[in-house]
């Protein structure tokens, strides 16, 4: 064979062999990890690791249907329990908002003692990883169990990167976003102004800090009066239910109009209300 005829031959067959690689048997692109559902992050943000979205649904379900049957077997009225199987559907939902909420605020107070931890660590000649780790034992409690995994993570499989990830989800707040993430440059990159870095993150933090609990104790009266004014209503047909009268012309086809209006109404002004005086939230953008 020519030596044209032999190069002629090598392209036919390299041409042939990425022809069969790009079909169906072509290596699979890796992807990262799929990001949680909103679900998934509210329930993580409420510091509930151990439940799932599922049985969260499961909880509103069974929960609803417990409130309606109750409401049923007292009054009678059908259109009534099932408004109250909604209110009873949706409590455990409000409950894990209300627990994040809770979490978010204790653990701002916490950030700039954690951010000053690190940054002593790093000062006295820790890595990274050990810096971590030690905040599982002179970090505020709150955050005790999650760098705790992380120290367990990273001595079992030494993959720094991946026990970062992980510490990411099991935080599930911005700052520890934005903390972990510093911490991941500076590993990979490297630098010398990291411990100036965490100085100035921690002063930032308690100034956030500060005005956001001025700001929060003046909104409380708002969220106070929202709630007040949606649940006074209900609260006054559940004990006009005791009435005849008021249960039969609650069942009726005007009456059951009424109530779905009045709960439209109630939603959306309380919604509304919510909107008026809710205080700008930081975001997980690097989650």
């Amino acid at each position: 064979m020519t030596v044209p005829g032999a190069l002629l031959g090598l392209a036919l067959g390299v041409g042939l062999l990425l022809v069969w690689r790009s079909g169906p048997r072509a290596p699979q692109r890796r992807t990262g990890p799929r990001r949680p559902g909103r679900r998934r992050q509210l329930l993580s943000a409420a510091g509930l690791t151990g439940v799932n979205p599922a049985q969260l649904t499961a909880l509103q379900v069974g929960l609803g249907l417990l409130a309606a049957v109750v409401v049923l077997v007292t009054t009678g009225t059908v259109t009534i329990s099932l408004a109250f199987g909604v209110f009873g559907a949706a409590t455990p939902h409000l409950l894990v908002r209300r627990l994040a909420g809770k979490r978010r605020a204790d653990l701002r107070e916490v950030w700039p003692e954690v951010v000053d931890n690190l940054a002593s660590a790093v000062r006295a000649g820790l890595s990274l990883p050990e810096s971590l780790a030690a905040l599982a034992t002179r970090g505020p409690e709150v955050l005790r169990p999650p760098f705790a995994r992380f120290a367990a993570e990273h001595r079992a499989t030494g993959r720094f990167a991946d026990a970062l990830d992980r510490l990411k989800d099991d935080l599930a707040d911005p700052v520890g976003d934005r903390i972990v993430e510093t911490l991941r440059v500076a590993r990979e990159v490297g630098g010398s102004d990291l411990g100036r870095v965490l100085r100035t993150l921690a002063t930032f933090l308690r100034e956030d800090a500060r005005a956001r609990a001025e700001l929060e104790t003046r909104q409380g009266w708002i969220v106070q009066a929202a709630r007040l004014a949606v649940a006074a209503p209900w609260v006054v047909l559940l004990l006009l239910a005791t009435q005849r009268q008021t249960l039969d012309a609650y069942d009726s086809p005007v009456g059951t109009a009424i109530l779905l209006g009045g709960g439209a109404v109630c939603l959306a002004a309380y919604r509304l209300m919510l909107r008026i005086g809710r205080l700008p939230e930081d975001l997980r953008v690097l989650a």
